[in-house]
């Protein structure tokens, strides 16, 4: 740091691809994907299809049930932002219905909304984020995997049960209509944009800005004492409404974020760490301009012990829909010295 003090900021931020939890395929209702496949072992393994259909499928693994009857157990329809499974209580095709009670889907053991006693179904409907789901994301699908478990309880006598337990593993297969892209950034002078794009595109920036918030500050360098006015915002075009949150925010002196040395600023989801200390005025700005922009207010510091006069300051950003509330996951808070909260 030089002697009087100056500093100069540098800003990077990443995205992740799927921290946007709505759905951005918006395939009319029409376009349901629906497979039901065979118990043999065959199908241990996905067979993909040609995707010349832009329609979501499923797969099923029904291999665990080895069931007698040619009765296929489990159906699964693939819709916009949920999934539909059916499961016959014939699960092994013995003629012996399980109890619906038994039976859960995803690791969130998410029970069935519906039951139909004249077909002897039952029906799980769950959002692709809910149950305990997972995505993972190939260059030509996004796949989201679950798996409906049957776990069979003591009925009468309960030392003993008469079925065996069962999972079946269960994905739906969306494909991308364009990439998503989450590269590597390095910083520059000029403000940094990145972009995710599905159907449309989402222009994420962080920016240094002037003290009333007006414009975007032209110099980087600040005086130790003075503020930085950092500000967040997300272009969604076409988009759902969107609110934009920060994850995390840390200072370093590179552009390596898991450098060393390295100070917090944002953590815990969403949480201006930096404002715990007594001797800083730190804060997000409420209420919004608009929930597509967050801003903050950081005082500047220094490194201790370095003469080095440029910081780094990496933030991840990303977005969740308007109308869903703030949750633990997706917060922007700020720390109260009153309370010490």
């Amino acid at each position: 740091m030089g002697s009087g003090g100056s500093l100069g900021v540098a800003l990077l931020c990443w995205v992740l691809a799927e921290a946007a939890s709505y759905s951005p395929w918006a395939f009319p209702q029409r376009d349901l994907g629906v497979l039901r496949v065979r118990g043999d072992s065959s199908w241990s393994r996905p067979r993909v299809p040609s995707f010349s259909q832009p329609s979501p499928w499923a797969w099923v693994d029904v291999s665990q049930l080895q069931a007698a009857a040619p009765l296929h157990p489990v159906a699964v329809q693939c819709q916009e932002a949920q999934m539909v499974v059916t499961v016959h209580r014939d699960l092994f095709g013995t003629g012996r219905l399980v109890r619906a009670a038994d039976l859960t889907l995803g690791s969130g053991a998410c029970l069935p909304v519906a039951q139909s006693t004249a077909e002897s179904t039952v029906t799980f409907v769950a959002g692709l984020h809910e149950c305990g789901s997972t995505l993972q994301i190939t260059p030509d699908s996004l796949i989201y995997k679950t798996s409906l478990s049957y776990k069979p309880s003591p009925s009468g006598n309960l030392v003993i049960v008469r079925t065996n337990a069962a999972v079946v593993p269960i994905e739906c297969h969306y494909p991308r209509k364009s990439n998503v892209s989450s590269n590597a950034v390095w910083p520059t002078w000029a403000p940094f944009r990145s972009t995710l794009s599905v159907e449309e595109r989402l222009m994420f920036s962080l920016r240094l800005m002037n003290d009333d918030w007006s414009t975007e500050r032209l110099s980087n360098g600040f005086q130790l004492g003075e503020s930085l006015h950092l500000q967040a915002d997300v272009a969604s075009g076409g988009h759902v409404p969107l609110r934009l949150f920060v994850d995390d925010c840390v200072a370093t002196l590179s552009p390596d974020r898991s450098s060393s040395p390295r100070y917090a600023l944002i953590d815990l989801s969403g949480c201006l760490v930096d404002g715990r200390s007594d001797d800083t005025t730190s804060a997000f700005i409420s209420p919004r301009p608009r929930q597509e922009t967050l801003q903050f207010v950081v005082d500047a510091f220094k490194f201790a012990g370095d003469d080095r006069n440029l910081i780094y300051i990496t933030c991840h950003l990303k977005v969740s829909p308007a109308d869903q509330a703030p949750n633990p996951l997706n917060k922007a808070c700020s720390f109260n010295k009153a309370s010490s909260l």
